[in-house]
């Protein structure tokens, strides 16, 4: 009687905490929660960066989580999840439009969605859509507003894939290559998926900020 609940503080998952799922779900952990967060709206607030990244340097044997990843295997998933969910964005953009933009009370969501119009005005189609990988919260919302605009398949199939790519391999490469050169990385690890995180947190600021003025503005 007394098993399962001792148990069940082990399979309790921080779906923010890296090092949880990849302790819980491993290379499948990582190829679900990147299409999530590059084809599913919802998935805007999953840690994309700190994931790749950590996984990468889980790969030599470092981080004192007692979790070794297969290098092969998680580059696979890792370009699988962010090119198979940047995609799905792109056709539910192009089958339901901006409606589901519109319906969603997130102000994170809308300033993303605003950040990425931005980019498209700027760099145009192509740059846009790589840039858009290395930006939290954008690259979730990117993919559906391509569809939804009518970006030529063609177009975005190619970009995406190269920025899917170099934004996906790199990152898990980049922590792959730190864990094989720094000896005993697990002492530094905390602050170093503290540092992979500096993006989310500044797109959390920019959010929080926009939204401060936007109050200020209407009061």
């Amino acid at each position: 009687m007394t098993a399962p609940l001792s148990a069940a503080p082990q399979l309790a998952v921080n779906v923010l905490d890296a090092q949880s799922l990849l302790s819980a779900f491993g290379v499948l952990g990582v190829c679900v929660v990147l299409f999530a967060e590059t084809g599913l709206l919802i998935g805007f607030f999953l840690p994309g960066d700190s994931l790749l990244f950590t996984a990468g340097l889980l790969c030599t044997g470092s981080g004192g989580s007692g979790v070794k990843l297969s290098l092969p295997l998680l580059l696979v998933a890792s370009a699988v999840g962010a090119l198979a969910g940047s995609q799905c964005g792109y056709l539910i953009g192009r089958k339901a439009g901006g409606a589901l933009l519109t319906r969603s009370r997130s102000a994170r969501l809308h300033e993303g969605a605003q950040r990425a119009e931005e980019l498209f005005g700027r760099y145009g189609h192509a740059k846009a859509i790589v840039l858009a990988r290395f930006v939290p919260v954008v690259r979730t919302v990117l993919n559906p507003m391509a569809g939804a605009l009518r970006v030529p398949v063609r177009t975005f199939t190619v970009w995406q894939v190269a920025g899917g790519l170099l934004w996906s391999q790199g990152l898990t490469l980049a922590g792959y290559a730190l864990g094989s050169s720094l000896p005993n990385v697990d002492r530094y690890l905390l602050p170093i998926v503290a540092v992979s995180l500096l993006p989310l947190a500044a797109e959390f600021h920019r959010s929080r900020k926009a939204v401060t003025e936007e109050k200020e503005v209407e009061g």
